[in-house]
Formats: C-alpha cells, sequence, structure tokens
C-alpha cells in the first residue's frame, strides 16, 4: 500500500460567527432558518449538501467555494482557517 500526503488547496472562504444576537442576520445570509430554543439560545438550521445541519452559539457557518453553506465548530475553524487580511 502507498500511502500519500496531502495538503488542502490554499482558498479563500467567507465566514460568520454566530451568537444568538448574530443568529438572524447569520440565517438571512445562508437562507437558514432560525429556531429559538427552550433555553432562549437561538441556533440556525442550514440545508446543505450533506442534508439540514445546525449552528449553535459560537460555531461558524462557512461559503464554500461552490457557493455552499455549512457549519463549523470554533475548534475546527481555528485549526483549519485564518484570517486573511485585504483579501482581493
Amino acid at each position: 500500500m502507498n500511502i500519500k500526503q496531502y495538503r488542502k488547496k490554499p482558498v479563500v472562504i467567507e465566514a460568520l460567527l454566530v451568537t444568538s444576537p448574530t443568529a438572524d442576520r447569520a440565517a438571512e445570509w445562508c437562507k437558514g432558518k432560525v429556531t429559538q430554543l427552550n433555553t432562549g439560545e437561538k441556533v440556525v438550521d442550514i440545508k446543505t449538501l450533506e442534508g439540514t445541519m445546525r449552528a449553535s452559539h459560537g460555531d461558524y457557518i462557512i461559503k464554500g467555494v461552490q457557493g455552499e453553506f455549512y457549519p463549523c465548530r470554533a475548534d475546527i475553524f481555528a485549526q483549519t482557517y485564518e484570517e486573511v487580511e485585504n483579501a482581493a
């Protein structure tokens, strides 16, 4: 077996951090639906290529390279992405 290593191609994505105050804006951006939980927290349900997924407080919503949206946990986001300044 010949196992090889691969690196992600550098691409610039757009992302928005979800908090209860930003949930409505986030849902509008990704054409998702805001749900208010019994705890009062607002979450965003997003239709993704894999089905409906939920972005909770502290998660990021990412717009992918083909215009698709999906949620990403903050710890995974921090390991995968860094902020781009003055992106063209």
